[in-house]
């Protein structure tokens, strides 16, 4: 390999120092830093209530934050919005994953792709077809309602919907939530594959077990800061996590 693509590979997509988020008065991050790079899985782990889901909201916008962003190369500014950061390739898969139930499948791939098209690209029929490889159960339930799919497939579909939009960072807020274990194994083998395309992931996630698997490096969030950090093996064998987080079968 040579060194050219080793340093593109290794850019880094999105660099955050000293984060702060406060609702109101109550403030739910602090002093917070991480990195992604390009093609890396880095994932938060922590308990509920540790500020994970809040963290993701407020890189994609929906909340203020203070401290220094940077996102591929540009630091950004206070008063940003969502849109411009869904532009720039910035994409959150949220909890809910919020679809629309009444729409076919194919329709919530569709618009996905709603803001490219509006700029100008008209390459969402291919970029659909790309999705169907990815996840060829929706390709077989492209005609379904959304709200008649089963919890794994909604996942799936959520993912999809925002793989339509082209993502240079995409942030997903616990995907394994309500699946069942063998769906999950599926989930995140797709995430594993997803790396592959040199998409940048940051993994919110409260299995830290299987989020720990899939990632690269990996950050434990606990009442609003940063705790641990460290190459996913790494955490995935030190006593703190082992006995917080994965329990007495951590090792294995």
């Amino acid at each position: 390999m040579s060194a050219a693509p080793a340093v593109e590979e290794r850019s880094v997509v999105l660099e955050a120092s000293d984060l702060a988020v406060s609702y109101g008065k109550v403030e739910a991050l602090h002093g917070l830093s991480l990195r992604v790079h390009r093609g890396e899985i880095v994932t938060v782990i922590g308990p509920n209530g540790a500020g994970k889901s809040t963290l993701l909201a407020a890189l994609i916008g929906l909340l203020p934050l203070r401290g220094d962003l940077v996102y591929l190369g540009e630091r950004q500014s206070a008063g940003r919005s969502v849109e411009q950061l869904v532009r720039q390739g910035m994409t959150l898969v949220p909890e809910k994953r919020e679809l629309f139930a009444e729409m076919s499948v194919s329709d919530n791939l569709l618009l996905g792709a709603f803001d490219r098209y509006r700029a100008g690209h008209r390459d969402e029929l291919e970029t659909i077809d790309h999705v169907f490889d990815i996840f060829p159960r929706l390709m077989e339930r492209r005609q379904q309602l959304a709200g008649t799919l089963s919890g794994g497939e909604r996942q799936m579909l959520a993912m999809g919907r925002a793989l339509m939009a082209k993502p240079r960072l995409l942030l997903l807020d616990e995907p394994s939530l309500g699946l069942a274990p063998l769906v999950i194994k599926e989930i995140f083998r797709t995430i594993t594959q997803l790396r592959s395309t040199g998409v940048a992931i940051l993994l919110v996630e409260q299995n830290a077990r299987a989020a720990l698997q899939v990632a690269d490096y990996a950050y434990v969030l606990e009442t609003g800061s940063i705790s641990l950090a460290g190459p996913s093996e790494t955490l995935a064998s030190d006593p703190r996590v082992i006995e917080s987080y994965l329990g007495l079968g951590g090792r294995h």
